[in-house]
């Protein structure tokens, strides 16, 4: 018998019992839209995880501290043996309290290690604003202009700062919040909700020398220090409701204005956060704060890590983040899946009863075929074909209607504010819970249609 003239019973029979067949295609409807919006919740909050992770540094940057020099430091792969060394002699040399700071050389040396795509240097500076009679702490970070772009800032207005001559601020977008009136300690936006500075608009005067700024405050006899405006390059745009920035407490600029700016400020004297000689000055050299390194790959990152962890300094990332993340993710999507698989088993039991029902009316058919010599590898496949049916048409109505509550979740979380959780249906999810109905009709309809199969020809034809 040929495929088509299988096909074309199958289809015949179960549009014979059309009441029956529908409910059970809605059984499997039910079960597949069930473990489809289930899996495709838990696909959202994975989605939302890795999201979160990239916003706060990225999956495959690896942040760099300074570090200490230790006389068993010899763990290091080949790979940077050579550059570990050339290294530690850089950081002897800059410093008298065993501490390997960071500096260009060092800058080049991470840029040397397998797998690095490049490195960049960021000098953090505590200042001042003031505007009136408030003020506010400001974090700077002072970052290269290649590594400015791969922040992921959203600018609100202006742009971001771009010469490495004239020092520019760009303000995050939650730094004007936290203007303070320092005789009262009243934060006027905590109150009122309104922030009474505009940094891109209002002109702030930036006190570089905290220290100094602070001394004078509490001794008449101290003078205050020369306050300096700083044009604005632009802010970042307004965070969503609910939604917290990376970057909202920063003010960046250009590292290169920056530094230039600071040694003018404290010519021949330590800049704050800087070390300094035995005998209390400066180093010609400015050290930086951090250095951010980005790998090519996510697969490299803790290789990377573990390299620049042997050259002595201190390394993190997210990669631990994103471990821990994926395993939960997988348990939480396992839950869920296993939630939803239970409907779909009572779906797989209603075409178990479908089949057997349907082998009971059809004795004396099957009977016939027999004796007419049809081979019962065709008969067990024509019950095979109609579970099949079963599963494919259920399989399709449920995946129309787990993208329909899909689209309802969504918009319930985005009325509640979880604009970042949502029901994520990637076209493989479509396709495997499609092809699995499929393949669970066929396994429910394999024990009614062996039974079809070891029907006596006789006795199926003397039955009524």
């Amino acid at each position: 018998m040929r495929i088509l003239d299988l096909l074309r019973m199958s289809l015949g029979s179960l549009l014979k019992r059309k009441f029956r067949t529908v409910l059970t295609v809605l059984g499997v409807m039910i079960g597949t839209a069930s473990i489809v919006v289930m899996i495709s919740l838990g696909l959202g909050i994975n989605r939302a995880q890795m999201e979160n992770i990239e916003r706060f540094g990225g999956l495959t940057t690896i942040e760099v501290w300074e570090g200490r020099k230790t006389n068993t430091r010899t763990s290091g792969v080949s790979a940077v043996s050579v550059i570990g060394s050339a290294s530690s002699s850089s950081s002897s040399s800059a410093s008298r309290d065993n501490v390997m700071r960071l500096d260009d050389e060092v800058v080049e040396t991470l840029k040397e290690i397998p797998y690095v795509e490049n490195a960049y240097p960021l000098l953090r500076f505590d200042a001042i604003a003031k505007y009136g009679i408030y003020e506010g702490d400001l974090s700077l970070v002072g970052i290269p202009q290649e590594g400015l772009a791969q922040q992921h800032i959203e600018i609100g207005e202006g742009h971001l700062p771009e010469s490495s001559d004239e020092l520019e601020f760009f303000y995050g977008n939650e730094v004007a919040l936290n203007f303070y009136n320092p005789k009262t300690y009243e934060y006027p936006y905590w109150s009122t909700g309104e922030a009474v500075v505009d940094p891109y608009k209002d002109t702030l005067f930036i006190i570089f020398d905290r220290e100094a700024y602070i001394n004078s405050q509490h001794d008449g006899k101290v003078l205050p220090p020369k306050k300096y405006i700083i044009k604005t390059a632009g802010v970042e745009k307004a965070n969503e409701e609910g939604r917290w920035s990376t970057n909202g407490y920063q003010v960046f600029c250009n590292l290169d204005a920056l530094v230039t700016t600071l040694k003018r400020i404290f010519r021949n004297k330590v800049i704050p956060g800087q070390p300094s000689t035995s005998g209390g000055k400066p180093y010609k050299k400015i050290y930086y704060s951090t250095i951010n390194v980005n790998v090519d790959d996510v697969e490299h990152v803790m290789e990377v890590q573990e390299q620049i962890k042997a050259l002595g300094y201190e390394a993190s990332s997210n990669i631990e983040w994103i471990e821990s993340t994926r395993q939960e993710m997988a348990n939480t999507q396992a839950m869920l899946g296993g939630i939803g698989a239970v409907s779909l088993l009572v779906a797989a039991i209603g075409i178990t009863n479908t089949m057997m029902m349907s082998i009971y009316e059809r004795t004396k058919e099957i009977g016939v075929m027999k004796v007419l010599g049809c081979d019962m590898r065709n008969i067990q496949a024509l019950f095979l074909i109609e579970a099949a049916y079963i599963g494919f048409l259920g399989g399709v109505a449920g995946l129309g209607l787990s993208y329909a509550i899909s689209s309802v979740v969504n918009r319930v979380l985005a009325a509640g504010g979880e604009s970042t959780v949502t029901s994520y249906i990637p076209l493989w999810l479509a396709g495997a819970a499609l092809i699995f109905a499929v393949i669970i009709g066929m396994v429910a309809g394999f024990f009614p249609s062996r039974r079809a199969m070891k029907l006596s020809p006789l006795a199926a034809i003397r039955n009524e």
